[in-house]
């Protein structure tokens, strides 16, 4: 285990911070470019979210404070799943439940992810204009003693344009990756984003439309853009879809495992190369252990699982 499981922020300086540190640390080389030779580095495509619920964690940490807990729970997946997963994605919502303790476990397990080589994607959905959307993007993306808080954040551009820029404009600065909401993977999504348009068209795909036109200045050099896009891997078809919209755009793919999408159905998802999607699950891997058993080797194993299942399937 690495210097800083006892979850002390100074505490972490490793071989792997140092290697931050080189490519300044913010993210200054290209989110994506950076997400290409982790794919191609691990011939995976999985990302781990983390989403820790006390009552859900092994017997042998329900006695401890919840935010400690969960701190310490993540930990160790991040320990279980950094042979194979290329980022992780802590759920902010989930430690921010559990008060001011939870805010400072959430920035404890982002720095410990980082500090493991992984990329880490804050799932935080943030979405606001003007000066709330800048204080957003600095919270999450702006380099603060050396390193941001998270490499890449999840936003909602429901509301238009500006409530994305200053998002995009720490991809520009900052080499940070934006990961857009555009057709979630939960069934009520289709209640908003798939309303059709005057034109014939969805919202979703709309969205899809202004999501790629956002990202077409921020191309890296492998050929994928730092402005990517969220599509539920529940919605096979829609998947293709928004393939073809979003040609150049890394696909963050959620919902698969425990919402039930499959990595068998996702093959045009990585139509724009191996590092073209993210595949991404959270409870299937984090909760695979059974009470009594090892949860991190539970969780390693279905990693392991999970990463060779959709390597396989995107052809890389």
């Amino acid at each position: 285990m690495r210097a800083g499981a006892g979850g002390s922020l100074g505490g972490m300086a490793t071989g792997a911070d140092a290697e931050l540190e080189t490519t300044g640390a913010a993210g200054a080389a290209h989110f994506a470019d950076r997400l290409a030779e982790a794919v191609e580095r691990k011939r995976s495509q999985l990302v781990v979210g983390l989403d820790p619920v006390p009552d859900r964690l092994p017997g042998e940490l329900r006695d401890e404070p919840p935010a400690a807990a969960c701190a310490r729970f993540c930990r160790g997946i991040v320990d279980a799943v950094e042979p194979v997963a290329v980022a992780v994605k802590p759920q902010s919502a989930f430690f921010e439940a559990l008060g001011p303790d939870g805010a400072d476990a959430f920035a404890d397990v982002c720095a410990y992810a980082r500090s493991a080589g992984l990329l880490v994607i804050a799932d935080a959905k943030r979405g606001d204009i003007g000066s709330t959307a800048r204080a957003y993007a600095a919270a999450f993306l702006e380099p603060r003693r050396g390193a941001p808080l998270a490499d890449a954040v999840t936003v909602n551009p429901y509301l238009g344009g500006d409530s994305v820029e200053p998002f995009l404009a720490a991809a520009r600065r900052d080499g940070a990756g934006v990961f857009c909401l555009v057709k979630t993977s939960n069934p009520g999504g289709a209640d908003v984003q798939d309303v059709v348009l005057a034109d014939g068209t969805r919202l979703w795909e709309h969205v899809a439309r202004l999501v790629s036109g956002w990202g077409d200045d921020l191309v890296g050099e492998r050929g994928l853009s730092a402005v990517g896009a969220v599509v539920g891997a529940t919605f096979p078809r829609e998947v293709a879809q928004a393939r073809r919209l979003l040609p150049r755009a890394v696909l963050l793919l959620p919902g698969v495992g425990a919402q039930g999408g499959a990595p068998a159905d996702l093959a045009p998802a990585f139509e724009a190369g191996p590092a073209g999607a993210l595949v991404s699950a959270s409870r299937s891997v984090i909760y695979a252990f059974r009470d009594g058993g090892d949860w991190r080797a539970a969780a390693g194993a279905e990693a392991a699982r999970l990463a060779a299942e959709v390597w396989a399937v995107s052809g890389g």
